[in-house]
C-alpha cells in the first residue's frame, strides 16, 4: 500500500474566528501545499493550494454562501484570484455556490464536463464566464492538468455515462506526491469502470455522492486503499452518509473525515507527511 509511506498527523482546531487557524492565514507563497475540504452543508466543495500558491477549486457547493465563507476563512483578506475552478457536473449542490464566488474572485479558466443545464444557476454561471472573458474548457478521460509539480489528471468520464452523476468528472490530483481522487457523484458503475482502467492506490479518497449507499462498492475500495476518507455531506433527507459506504470505508481501515461532523477538513503537506486539522 502506498499510503504507507505517507506519516499522519491529527490535529484539532476550534474556529471561533479567523485567528483560530493559525496556520490557514497566510500567504499562499509560505504556506505550502494544503488540501481544505469546505464545509458547505449537502454538498461538494474542494480548494487546492498547490505549489507555488497556485489555486485550484473544485466545484462550489449549494447556492447558501457557504463556499464563499468557508474562502473568505481560508484565503487572506487581500487574495481574490483562484487560478482554477473545476465544476464536476452542472447539479446545484456543486455549482450553487458559484455565482457568488465569480462575482468575488478573479477566476483564471473554469474547467467543465461539456455537459449544460437549463437551470437559473447555470445561466447565471455563463453570463458571468462571459461578462468577464473567463476561459471555459471542457475535459474528459485523458486530458491532464499540469502545475509546476503538481498534476491532476481527468479520469473519467470517457464518454456515454448512463446518468448525470456518471458524467462527472474524475480527477486524480497529485500533490507533493499524495494522490487525492475526487469522485464527483459517480456510482459503482463507474467505480468498476474506473478500477478496471486504472492503477490506482490513492492517500485520500473524496468520498462519491456524500456517502451514498450506491458508491463506494466494496470492489472499488479494496482496490484504490485510500487511508484518509473525507464524506462531504451535510443535513439531508436521502440518509447520507449510509451505513452501507461508512462499513465499507471502515472495512478497508480508513480514516473517515465527515464535514458536518468536522467542519473544514485540512490537509496539509510537507515532505512525506500528511497533517490533518479540523474545525471540531
Amino acid at each position: 500500500m502506498k499510503n504507507g509511506s505517507f506519516k499522519i498527523i491529527l490535529g484539532f482546531l476550534i474556529a471561533v474566528d479567523l485567528a483560530v487557524w493559525g496556520l490557514i492565514v497566510l500567504p499562499p507563497d509560505v504556506r505550502g501545499s494544503e488540501l481544505y475540504f469546505l464545509n458547505v452543508g449537502q454538498g461538494d466543495s474542494e480548494l487546492a493550494i498547490l505549489p507555488g500558491g497556485i489555486k485550484a477549486l473544485i466545484d462550489a457547493g449549494p447556492a447558501n454562501g457557504l463556499a464563499k465563507k468557508n474562502l473568505e476563512e481560508i484565503l487572506p483578506i487581500n487574495d481574490r484570484y483562484i487560478d482554477l475552478v473545476l465544476i464536476s457536473h452542472p447539479q446545484i449542490d456543486h455549482m450553487g455556490g458559484l455565482p457568488d464566488i465569480l462575482k468575488t474572485y478573479k477566476v483564471g479558466a473554469v474547467i467543465t464536463n461539456g455537459e449544460s443545464s437549463e437551470n437559473d444557476v447555470w445561466r447565471e454561471i455563463q453570463k458571468i464566464i462571459k461578462e468577464n472573458n473567463i476561459p471555459q474548457i471542457s475535459l474528459a478521460a485523458g486530458d491532464k492538468i499540469k502545475f509546476n509539480n503538481a498534476g491532476i489528471d481527468i479520469l473519467s468520464p470517457s464518454g456515454g455515462a448512463a446518468s448525470v452523476n456518471d458524467s462527472g468528472l474524475v480527477e486524480l490530483l497529485d500533490i507533493n506526491g499524495a494522490k487525492v481522487l475526487f469522485t464527483a457523484d459517480v456510482g459503482a458503475e463507474t467505480e468498476k469502470y474506473l478500477a478496471n482502467k486504472y492503477d490506482l492506490d490513492i492517500d485520500i479518497l473524496k468520498v462519491g455522492h456524500h456517502g451514498s449507499k450506491f458508491s463506494s462498492a466494496a470492489s472499488f475500495l479494496n482496490k484504490i486503499t485510500p487511508a484518509i476518507s473525507v464524506i462531504e455531506v451535510g443535513k439531508n433527507s436521502y440518509g447520507h452518509p449510509t451505513k452501507e459506504a461508512l462499513s465499507r470505508l471502515a472495512d478497508i481501515g480508513s480514516q473517515i473525515f465527515r464535514t458536518d461532523k468536522n467542519g473544514i477538513v485540512k490537509i496539509a503537506f510537507k515532505n512525506k507527511e500528511m497533517v490533518i486539522f479540523t474545525q471540531k
